[in-house]
Parts: C-alpha cells; sequence; structure tokens
C-alpha cells in the first residue's frame, strides 16, 4: 500500500466533507472577492488532503480503545493534524464552545449507536472518536478523513463555525461507519447512498438527543451551519430536497426528491451529495409513516441494510429491495413497517415487488 498512487488511494477512502462541491462552486462565482477567496481556498485544500491526508490514514491506522474515549485537538488555525490536544475523556469542560461542541457531538453519536444499535463505536470495536477543532483559516467545511473528525470555524459571514450541527458531526462520524461496513464506493448512486445513510444518521443523532418523535423533528441538515445573512434553513432538507436554501451567493438547493429528477453531473463524483436527496427523502417518508421515534424501526432498518446486506456497487434499486427485505425479517413480511419503506421508495420513483 506504501506505493500505491493517490489517485488510487483517493478511490479507496474518499474524504467525506459536510459542505458539497456545487455549494463552493457557487460562492467561487457569484460571492464577493473575500467569499471567493473562502471557497477557494476551501476547494483547494479539500483537494490537497483528499491525496496527503489519506496516505497517512491508511499508512497510520486509529488505535481502537475498547470504550467510548474522545480525544479533543486544536488545530489553532493551522493545517497539521491532529494538533494540540486540549480534552480528553472525563476531562471537564473547556472554555472554548467548539471543543465541548465536538466532545458532546462524537459523545452522542457515540451513545446513539451503542445504546440503539448495539455498536461499539465507528468500528465496532471501540475506536478512539479523535476530533480536531479550528482547523485552517475560516475553513468553510468539515470532514471525515478515515481517521478522524476535522471541522473548520467557518467565515463568519456565510458559515458558523462547524461544530454547532450535532447532526452535521453523526453525519460525518457515520461516514466511518460506513467505510467499515457496506463500504459504498464514493461516485454515483453508491456515492449518494453513502450521503444519505449520513444525512439519516446525522438527523437521527439530533433526534434522539432532542428525544424527538418523527413527526416533531425538522428533517434538516446543518440548520446551525447558516448565518443569519443567508437565506436559506439548512444545507440540505430530508423532508423536502430542493427546499433549503435559495440565496444569491449559495444559489439555490439542487437536490432532486424523485428519480425523474436525477442528475448525472460530471463534478462531486457523479452528483454524490446531490441526488442523495431521493433516498433521504425514501427514509423520511418511511419513518413518518411509520410514526414514533424514527431511530427504533426505520433506523434500525436501514442500519441493519448497511451492515450486513448492502455490497459496495449497491443503488438504489438494490437499497430499496434490501431494505424492504429487511424491514420485513424484523417486523413481518406485508406488515405496516415494509408497506412504509416499500411506499416510501415508490413515492421517490423506486418500485419494489
Amino acid at each position: 500500500m506504501v506505493g500505491a498512487s493517490v489517485a488510487s488511494i483517493a478511490s479507496l477512502r474518499p474524504l467525506h466533507c459536510i459542505i458539497p462541491p456545487h455549494m463552493l462552486r457557487e460562492i467561487a462565482q457569484r460571492g464577493d472577492p473575500d467569499q471567493q477567496a473562502w471557497a477557494f481556498g476551501t476547494l483547494s485544500l479539500s483537494e490537497q488532503l483528499r491525496g496527503q491526508r489519506q496516505v497517512l490514514g491508511l499508512l497510520a491506522p486509529a488505535t481502537p480503545a475498547g470504550a467510548k474515549r474522545r480525544t479533543i485537538y486544536d488545530a489553532r488555525q493551522g493545517e497539521d493534524l491532529p494538533g494540540a490536544l486540549v480534552r480528553g475523556e472525563g476531562d471537564p469542560k473547556s472554555k472554548d464552545p467548539a471543543v465541548n461542541e465536538a466532545y458532546d457531538g462524537s459523545g452522542a453519536t457515540y451513545d446513539l449507536f451503542r445504546t440503539v444499535f448495539d455498536r461499539n463505536s465507528i468500528d465496532d470495536r471501540g475506536l478512539r472518536l479523535d476530533s480536531t477543532v479550528h482547523y485552517g483559516r475560516a475553513y468553510d467545511n468539515a470532514f471525515w478523513d478515515g481517521r478522524q473528525m476535522v471541522y473548520g470555524d467557518g467565515d463568519g459571514r456565510l458559515f458558523n463555525r462547524f461544530t454547532k450541527s450535532i447532526d452535521v458531526i453523526g453525519h460525518e462520524l457515520t461516514h466511518g461507519v460506513t467505510q467499515y461496513e457496506a463500504g459504498l464506493a464514493y461516485r454515483g448512486q453508491s456515492g449518494a447512498l453513502n450521503e444519505s445513510f449520513s444525512d439519516v444518521f446525522g438527523s437521527l443523532v439530533k433526534q434522539w438527543k432532542r428525544k424527538q418523535k418523527a413527526e416533531r423533528a425538522d428533517w434538516l441538515i446543518g440548520k446551525a451551519l447558516l448565518t443569519a445573512k443567508v437565506h436559506g434553513t439548512a444545507i440540505r432538507s430530508m423532508k423536502a430536497p430542493g427546499t433549503a436554501y435559495d440565496d444569491p451567493v449559495l444559489g439555490k438547493d439542487p437536490q432532486p426528491g424523485h428519480m425523474r429528477d436525477y442528475q448525472d453531473v460530471e463534478y462531486d463524483n457523479g452528483g454524490v451529495h446531490i441526488n442523495s436527496g431521493i433516498p433521504n427523502r425514501a427514509f423520511y417518508l418511511a419513518a413518518m409513516e411509520i410514526g414514533g421515534y424514527a431511530w427504533e424501526k426505520a433506523g434500525r432498518i436501514w442500519y441493519l441494510a448497511l451492515r450486513d446486506r448492502l455490497r459496495r456497487t449497491a443503488g438504489f434499486q438494490k437499497a430499496a429491495e434490501i431494505t424492504v427485505l429487511v424491514a420485513g425479517d424484523l417486523y413481518g413480511k406485508g406488515k405496516k413497517e415494509q408497506k412504509a419503506v416499500r411506499n416510501g421508495w415508490k413515492a421517490v420513483g423506486v418500485t419494489v415487488k
């Protein structure tokens, strides 16, 4: 593996960022000179990290801790990871809100997977949850690099600090779960499923923390990320893809909610952040039809599909078939849970017999 090319490594372990390339491209074209500089810097840094950080991640895998163990580092606006250690498991709160948000958000994600799905951390073997805050200067993103979480502070005009949204933390850490389980290839429909599973469990972390039933949840991803200056409510909406924002600088939310509007684009690995709106809405509809707490039944169906049934190149049709089968195995063939999952997929243009 030491001799592997950067391109081949990147295909094995892509950099998973919460802010999609299409949004950064809009800022780079529409923003003022400062905003354009931030966007270009973020895009450039992300491309560098896809090579450099993934090489390091493959050569030096993180060490499992065996139990919940959170470690927070501070990059101090630099780009060297992990940075200076500022808080470990069980340490008192920091005066820095970003440190505490990273600590609490990773803890909530660990607790959801442990309590609800009996999963011991990202790899199910107690992988230590490492996070770095204050990465780069005005860095407009957060990402899972295959080994740890990294958070930028945002530019303060379009985006707030990236630790503010617990669903963003849950989203990015779920990329790690997918990495250790189905390993969904990060391109086309399998890549959109990869993004969608992260949105699903990111939303469930937020709902679980708030003790919200499906009908009370906002089903928004990254609501706290956007500043008051932005015309929008979040970076994505699972309930209504394509409606999260419509802003002079960010552009309009391009996500489809139905297969008839699927976008086969040349960037963003074939539109993985765009077309994830289709399976996102399928999950939302299934969870709403089932009712109650979404993590209890709909979440369990999606988790077991990810852990046990899905394979690397699965597309939307295969995901639909598998989640319908899992729903039947768990709750009975023809029961309301299986019907809800089938109906959710049918409503977005994916029919399962």
